[in-house]
């Protein structure tokens, strides 16, 4: 059975940071593109950050841009989402997802549950 299973969310107050991990079972995803994605109450999915297959090009939305970073571990399957600085509009439930080249992240199969992640004010 392929999962992606996100950890590391939680509740923190404003300025202060989390590190968020998507572990991946059933399946190497090393020839996948990854990607962070959030979902605020009453609002639509939005794209947070990605990552190539190879690690080597990372993608950021505007409000990402600066404080959070995304990283992959191909030894241990992992993808993570260092976030620093956070504000409360980040707070949402957040998604990792993985697809192969040229198909969009909402059509690929592969999306974790999501975690949550609250600031504070």
């Amino acid at each position: 059975q392929v999962q992606l299973v996100e950890s590391g969310g939680g509740l923190v107050q404003a300025g202060g940071s989390l590190r968020l991990s998507c572990a991946a079972s059933g399946r190497s995803f090393s020839d996948y593109g990854m990607a962070w994605f959030r979902q605020a109450p009453g609002k639509e999915r939005e794209f947070v950050a990605a990552v190539s297959w190879t690690g080597g090009h990372t993608y950021y939305a505007d409000a990402a841009k600066g404080r959070f970073t995304i990283s992959r571990d191909h030894a241990t399957n992992t993808l993570y989402l260092q976030m620093n600085s956070l504000k409360t509009e980040d707070t949402a439930v957040y998604y990792c997802v993985a697809a192969p080249a040229e198909t969009s992240w909402f059509k690929s199969d592969y999306w974790g549950q999501g975690t949550q992640v609250t600031v504070s004010s």
